[in-house]
This record gives structure tokens, sequence and C-alpha cells, in this order.
């Protein structure tokens, strides 16, 4: 028989505090029940030997001590089915969308099982994006972890949005799915992720979770961890490939934070738990590819740095644990220019096993180190520019200069529903290379200059 306790001691927050309990397990599920015959869920968060810390996910409102705590005896599971497709579930997995209830298949727990590192395959299959400075420059590669590190006002949404619509492996007919976990956003926003997916059909291949920012902090720790569950599934139980888009790893953090102050913890750097680090990578570390196993999972994170610093403890902790980062600009969302990432911070670790001769192309790789180099050589000039003029430049550097103008209106920019072949970016990377003399291509070797220079192929 189950025991209901009606030990409650303390309501804090999000908290309540019990004593004189059995035993109980960390993380276990709680079911409490109200006076006036309601029910609210929660996990335990702490537990001694003459005190169980319990958080409640909808809040402590109306909680006293008369309401009474069952102890379930399990972790919190995620019912998962093939039908999880095409549904928008909240961040505690229930239905947004006023469809019926999932028919589980089974009930995982949502921590996962840790991926035994020899079991592990390393990333090497290209994913198109089809946004140029991504594949063209940073490209991704199945099962890879790559963050974007974008501010608060940026179209951080948009371009996860533009991604989880347009993302595909070419030439590969495997089944591809995408899930999208928001965490911590707006009605508002909530409604726009809503209204894309159904619109543009990307919801077909998807399961959307959303957490808002009036749903309590608990629920936004457990979001991720349903997303990737729901991902691992997918991946490892039905052989696809999938693609998991977190928005926004910060509000994760936030909430982190939060419960830390709850339990009265020592906080760290900047008043985050101390743990935050190994937190962090026990989302970010469920990314990739297994032995044996056909499907995959690949992890675009995107987390809005406070105050645009990339020293603030979140994108630093994430970039140790990630492979690479893309990062969202300011300076270009100024210009008007979409998708504003700026090829020079960013980087993809991974980028050399997932491109060249059979994957992409065989003058990938030359052709990025290529534009990359002008263009830095460009950014550095406009700063001397504004000091002595553009008079008294060389001509080198004068078409440097330009080169870094036309490198971000033809190659960065991009419509938000334009979705480039990684042939249509890498011709376009031609085009502009094709502006400046071929002596000073220094990084391009002669045959793929004979090979794909438009000048050369005109003469053919």
């Amino acid at each position: 028989m189950t025991k209901e306790y009606k030990t409650i001691v303390e309501v804090s927050g999000p908290l309540i505090f019990l004593e004189k309990t059995e035993p109980v397990g960390y993380g276990e599920l709680v079911q409490i029940n109200l006076p006036d015959g309601t029910t609210k869920r929660g996990q335990v968060l702490d537990t001694s030997a003459d005190m169980v810390v319990v958080q409640v996910f909808e809040g402590t409102v109306g909680l006293n001590e008369e309401s009474g705590v069952v102890f379930s005896g399990e972790t919190i599971k995620l019912p998962v089915s093939k039908d999880m497709l095409g549904r928008i579930l909240s961040g505690a997995g229930e239905p947004l969308d006023g469809g019926p209830r999932i028919i589980p298949d089974k009930r995982v727990d949502i921590n996962g099982a840790s991926m035994n590192p020899y079991s592990r395959m390393p990333p090497e299959d290209f994913i198109q994006t089809g946004i140029s400075t991504i594949d063209g420059t940073n490209t991704l590669v199945r099962g890879q972890k790559l963050p974007i590190f974008s501010g608060s006002g940026l179209p951080h949404n948009e371009i996860a949005l533009q991604i989880a619509r347009q993302a595909k492996v070419p030439g590969s007919d495997e089944p591809f799915a995408v899930v999208f976990a928001a965490m911590g956003i707006t009605n508002e926003e909530a409604q726009y992720f809503m209204e894309d997916f159904e619109k543009t059909g990307a919801l077909e291949r998807a399961v959307v979770f959303l957490n808002l920012a009036d749903d309590p902090a608990v629920e936004r720790i457990v979001t991720p961890r349903m997303a990737l569950t729901a991902a691992e599934y997918l991946a490892y139980e039905h052989d696809m490939h999938v693609l998991v888009i977190l928005t926004d790893i910060t509000n994760y953090c936030e909430a982190l934070r939060q419960m830390g102050a709850a339990r009265e913890e020592v906080p760290g750097r900047r008043g985050y738990p101390g743990y935050m680090y190994t937190d962090l990578a026990s989302l970010y570390e469920r990314a990739g590819v297994i032995k044996g196993i056909k499907g995959s999972v690949t992890q675009f994170s995107i987390l809005t740095m406070p105050g645009d610093d990339i020293t603030h403890p979140i994108p630093d902790l994430s970039g140790y644990i990630t492979e690479g980062q893309i990062v969202v600009s300011r300076e270009l969302h100024r210009k008007g220019i979409y998708p504003p990432i700026n090829v020079l911070p960013s980087l993809s670790r991974l980028m050399n096993s997932g491109i060249g001769e059979g994957k992409t192309r065989d003058d990938h790789k030359a052709v990025s180190d290529q534009m990359y180099a002008a263009y830095a050589e460009g950014r550095d000039l406009r700063g001397l520019v504004a000091i002595v003029g553009k008079e008294a430049l060389s001509e080198r550097d004068r078409m440097l200069l330009e080169f870094a103008d036309l490198f971000e209106d033809r190659f960065v920019r991009q419509s938000r529903d334009e979705d480039r072949t990684i042939d249509d970016t890498l011709r376009i990377a031609w085009e502009i290379l094709a502006e400046l003399p071929e002596a000073q291509l220094t990084r391009i070797d002669n045959k793929y200059l004979d090979k794909y220079h438009p000048a050369h192929q005109k003469s053919e």
C-alpha cells in the first residue's frame, strides 16, 4: 500500500521540506495531494536521514501542512512512441496541440544512459542546413554538438527555425527528424514557433517541446532532457538521423541558478551553481553516433550571451564541452544582413572530417580557407581606412576591402526561406573569389583553380 506523508514543515519558493519519511531516492517522482482535492507533481531534490526536499513542478501556491505527499518510487519517465512526430508538447511532455495523449511504446528515464566512449563513432557525415555561412565555412557533421552563440534581440530563433525546416543529409534517403525544444520563451514566441512549423510543413518530421516563461523553473530543467530522450528513442530504436535544436540554454542556466538559490547552495561564478559545467555536459554529451546503430543524434544549442560577453560562464563552459561555435554578430545585424553570422570567431572542430570528395566537394576546404583569410584581412583593413582613408591603401588592399563587403553581401546574406545546396554555396564562393587576382588565391591548389574558377570555365 502506498503511504501518504503529511509531514511538511516548510514551504520555500518552489520547494517543500518534509521530515520523518522512510528512505526515498534522489530524483524520485512525487505526487502532492492538496486539501481541496487537486494534485501537483514534484521531484525529490535532496534527501537525508531527517529531511527530504521536494521541488514542485506547478508551483507551491495553495500548499500547506495539511497537504499529503506520496513517493512513487520511480524517476521522471517520458512516454515515447513514433507517433510523437508531428506533435507539439509542453516542457513536461503534455500535449499542447489539442491532440490526444501519446500512447507509449514504452516509458524511458529522461536522464538517459551514458554513452560508452569506446562505442562512439567519429562523426563524418555532412548535414546540409541550407545556410552558406554554416555549410561553407563551419560545416555541421552528423553526431556533432555545435552551439550558436547569440545576443538578446538578434534573430537566433529565425535561424533555428530555418535550420529546422531545411536540415537534411544530401543524397541520402535515410529517415531524418528534428526535435525542437524551447525553454523559457514568451507566449508570443511560442505562437510564432507553432505557426512556422505548421505553415511550412516542417512539423510532419518534428517533435516540439515548448516550455513558456511563466512555466515553473523546475520544468525548464526537465525540458531539454525530455527532448534528448525523444531524440535518442527515434535515433537508436527507429534508425532515424535526429537533429536536436535547444533554445535558449541561457534560460536553462538561469533556472539552474534559481533552483540553487532556493536550495541555499554556495554559488559559483556570477551566482551560477558550481556544478553547472557537469550539468551542461550531461546535456551536450548526449549527442553522437554509436557503432553498429544506423541512427544518430546531432545537437544545435542556442544560447544568448548576457551583455554579448563571450567570456560569460554560460558560453565559456559551453565552448569547453561542445565541438565549436557559430557566433551571431550584432554588427552584421545592424547592417541589415541576415543571417548575421560572423565566420571569423565561429568554428566547427569536426568540419574537416565531414567535407571533401565524396562528402561535399573536393575543393571545399581550400575555398573555405581562402575566403576566411581574405575576409579576415579585409575586415582588418576597415579599421585602417578609418584612420588613414581609402586613398592611402595599395591596390591589393583596396581589393581585399571590397572583397569583405562582397563576402557579406553575397555569401553571408540570404533570405529567410532560401535553401542553398552545398553546390550553390561553393558556386557563390567562387564567384566572389574571382574578384581577386588569381595570384592572391594562395590557399587554393592550381588544380582546383583550373577546374572551378569562373574564368577557366568560360574559356573552356
